[in-house]
């Protein structure tokens, strides 16, 4: 891959990247989508380089496709990265040297490179880590357990992460998280995981009923050992009024 985009870089938008923090809800654990190449012992987000043809969030659709398979869900701009030495030209030419490719040919790879942070949130259940060839691994990983990452990209994690934190008091969350039908204790602990700590149920239930977006369904939940709860799904319509208007409380 490294490779054809050095033969057509002038397809690309020089000095300008995007990462993907891509978030999945399983087994009541918050956990994120990331990459394992051979030419290093450490991870990575998902990120890729933008073509002159196309718009930044363009780009990080296309990157969301390619990694997941996924079209048209939740994909939010959340911070640029910029430091002056983010990408240390040691790193750039250890990559360079994996592929085999002659520094000279590689020279733009070796610029610095402006990256924007994306933060996608996915139906886990939905999407299928792809990986680039044979020297990858694609894995989901428990948020609670970020290995180390490569260059800035823990940085990156963390920014989007606090900035999901930040974003439920502003626009509701769980629609591209949870299945189709779900109950509002799973919906809850999606919150308290995503928060990373304990909500009132009472408070909850009440908070999460008065805007509006779930409709109650004439169903319960199957296979459960105690009173089987109701399931509920999401009114997209109302969903996505609110996620324009935004909220005005806090959790």
């Amino acid at each position: 891959m490294l490779k054809e985009i050095l033969a057509n870089k002038e397809n690309y938008q020089p000095g300008l990247s995007i990462d993907c923090v891509i978030f999945g809800f399983h087994d009541n654990q918050l956990k994120v989508l990331l990459i394992k190449t051979k030419y290093s012992d450490k991870w990575a987000l998902p990120g890729g380089f933008v073509r002159v043809d196309e718009s930044i969030d363009d780009g990080a659709v296309n990157v969301l496709k390619g990694r997941t398979g996924l079209q048209g869900i939740f994909l939010r701009q959340f911070a640029t990265f910029g430091q002056a030495k983010r990408n240390p030209v040691e790193f750039s030419d250890g990559v360079l040297a994996f592929y085999q490719i002659p520094l000279v040919e590689g020279q733009w790879y070796r610029n610095r490179f402006v990256t924007v942070g994306y933060y996608a949130l996915v139906d886990f259940l939905q999407a299928v880590p792809q990986p680039e060839g044979n020297n990858e691994i694609v894995e989901w990983i428990d948020c609670n357990a970020v290995p180390e990452l490569i260059l800035d990209h823990k940085k990156i994690f963390d920014k989007a992460l606090e900035t999901l934190r930040m974003e439920l008091n502003l626009v509701p969350v769980g629609y591209n998280l949870l299945p189709e039908k779900f109950t509002i204790p799973e919906l809850q602990r999606l919150y308290e995981t995503i928060l990373g700590r304990k909500l009132d149920r009472r408070n909850f239930l009440r908070k999460i009923t008065s805007i509006g977006i779930l409709t109650k369904l004439d169903e319960k939940k199957s296979n459960v050992a105690h009173k089987a709860p109701n399931l509920y799904s999401f009114d997209k319509e109302r969903y996505e009024e609110v996620l324009k208007i935004g909220l005005h409380q806090g959790w």
